[in-house]
């Protein structure tokens, strides 16, 4: 499932493509035809990102609400758009772009307070300017649960994946089978801070890298990682392996559904 930072860009890429433009839309497949005829020839005027979730919002008041899930894409073209190919739920286009919208989890046209109810239901969000770090702190520091799925639920903190959530427990030495509330507050404003700088610099790059500069395969002389999530990484998907820092074999568990990465000496319980 596509993590924050890609949500962000896809917003930022519907605003160039389409923003302040009369749009036409259509649903090729005819899941979400009523939908796209209600909003068809009319300006968009907003795409904002909270979390996973996108909206795009347009000049009548209706927003398209799309969570892509663990399956959807929303993929752009510049040009005219060509014949639809695979299954689209919905097509945007304009004389100069074109963008589409396969197999995604939610795709629904909601009003501005159906819009508002939505990110009421989620945690604060590293990537938005009006994120307030201290409510997701405040569910934290009081829950037994581990700190490994805290991280994971989206009503704690919105944007965060599987991916985020290891790398940045890695990188500030916090074993994940941690209650939340036996984290410091110092160390969620350090968690906080690292999400907020790595998940901007996953927008710019479309990718994740965590890893600092004096761990980079330049830096320590070694081969790139391959892998189809890209970027560097200290222990997401690398179980079995060496720790880039102290050598000691990386860990996998099966953790709240999800699979879970950690050094064990790195990251003491």
């Amino acid at each position: 499932m596509p993590e924050g930072h890609i949500i962000h860009r896809l917003a930022a890429a519907s605003s160039t493509a389409f923003g302040g433009r009369a749009v036409s839309a259509s649903s090729p497949q005819g899941r979400f035809a009523d939908g796209a005829a209600l909003v068809d020839g009319q300006v968009l005027t907003g795409a904002e990102a909270t979390g996973k979730h996108l909206f795009l919002g347009f000049e009548g008041g209706a927003w398209v609400h799309i969570h892509l899930g663990l399956y959807g894409g929303l993929t752009f073209g510049e040009g005219a758009a060509p014949e639809p190919v695979g299954l689209v739920r919905l097509r945007l286009a304009n004389d100069d772009s074109y963008a589409d919208l396969r197999g995604p989890n939610t795709c629904a046209l909601i009003t501005g307070a159906e819009k508002a109810a939505v990110a009421a239901r989620l945690g604060p969000d590293p990537l938005r300017t009006d994120a307030d770090p201290d409510a997701a702190w405040r569910r934290i520091s009081g829950s037994r649960t581990t700190v490994a799925a805290l991280l994971m639920d989206q009503k704690v903190l919105a944007g965060v994946g599987n991916v985020y959530r290891a790398e940045v427990l890695f990188r500030h030495g916090i074993n994940p089978h941690r209650a939340g509330r036996d984290l410091t507050r110092a160390e969620w404003d350090a968690i906080w801070a690292d999400l907020v700088a790595l998940m901007h610099e996953g927008v710019g790059a479309g990718r994740i890298d965590t890893v600092r500069p004096e761990h980079t395969p330049e830096a320590m002389g070694r081969p790139p990682r391959v892998d189809d999530h890209g970027g560097e990484v200290y222990v997401y998907r690398r179980a079995a392996m060496p720790c880039l820092i102290c050598g000691t074999d990386v860990r996998t568990e099966e953790h709240a559904s999800r699979n879970l990465f950690w050094c064990p000496r790195c990251q003491q319980a």
